[in-house]
């Protein structure tokens, strides 16, 4: 997939609360030679805002060079809006198909301004990596975001390729990783219940809102969302109680 591009930059944002302390990470590979990590901080900012800052710091940091470029980034929200939604923001004057004004529009021109100035040189390409799969330069963005977010500090690499600890041209997928990831969504299906367990006695709820109102602030209460019924009754005998 990279062998074709001259330059690549792996981008990635983070935000702690969403809103929340955020930051954003980049890894620019130059003419697959020197590697360049590029990332910062924002008191209080969205995910979406620190994927879009992401991918700007890297196609400034590739301003002047020769040669098309690839842009990965785990954010369909980020490719959608540069490949598809952004001749339409600015046909109609900067406004969405519901006639809102576009969120981080300042960020958006500068990225059109950019890949526009870059076709003089090559082209620039969008290719979407999954997320917290073993990716190499999306876990490392990720980090690095997540570090800023965190206001660790991260220390950064700039320094030639052949030198990077990390074997970031290799875009495979860990399949441990992709099988944890899948396990995280199946655990975020409909609910088939909520089990609250209160001064020993155990309650079914059919919403969140209502477990939620029923154990928030009291001490030594349990409570857990059950996907089936066996998972149900599973809880119910981990708890040692009955409905």
């Amino acid at each position: 997939m990279l062998e074709k591009y001259t330059h690549i930059i792996f981008s990635d944002g983070a935000a702690l609360g969403n809103p929340g302390p955020g930051g954003w990470g980049t890894v620019v590979i130059l003419s697959k030679k020197l590697i360049t990590e590029l990332g910062g901080y924002e008191e209080h900012t969205t995910n979406n805002r620190m994927e879009i800052m992401a991918l700007l710091m890297g196609l400034r940091r590739i301003e002047g060079e020769r040669g098309d470029v690839l842009c990965c980034t785990d954010s369909q929200y980020v490719i959608n809006a540069v490949t598809k939604w952004l001749h339409g923001w600015k046909k109609n004057g900067w406004k969405t198909t519901t006639k809102q004004p576009v969120l981080h529009r300042e960020l958006f021109e500068e990225i059109d301004a950019r890949i526009d100035a870059h076709k003089k040189h090559g082209a620039v390409h969008f290719q979407y990596v999954p997320g917290h799969v073993g990716v190499s330069g999306n876990e490392r963005c990720d980090t690095i975001a997540t570090s800023f977010a965190r206001k660790d500090d991260p220390e950064l690499y700039n320094g030639k390729l052949s030198d990077y600890a990390i074997d970031i041209l290799n875009v495979g997928i860990d399949p441990t990783a992709m099988e944890k990831k899948d396990s995280i969504k199946k655990r975020s299906g409909p609910a088939y219940s909520y089990l609250s367990l209160v001064d020993g006695k155990v309650k079914r709820h059919k919403t969140w809102a209502e477990c939620e109102a029923r154990v928030k602030g009291k001490p030594g209460v349990k409570y857990k969302k059950a996907l089936t019924e066996a998972e149900e009754e599973a809880i119910l005998k981990s708890w040692g109680v009955k409905l």
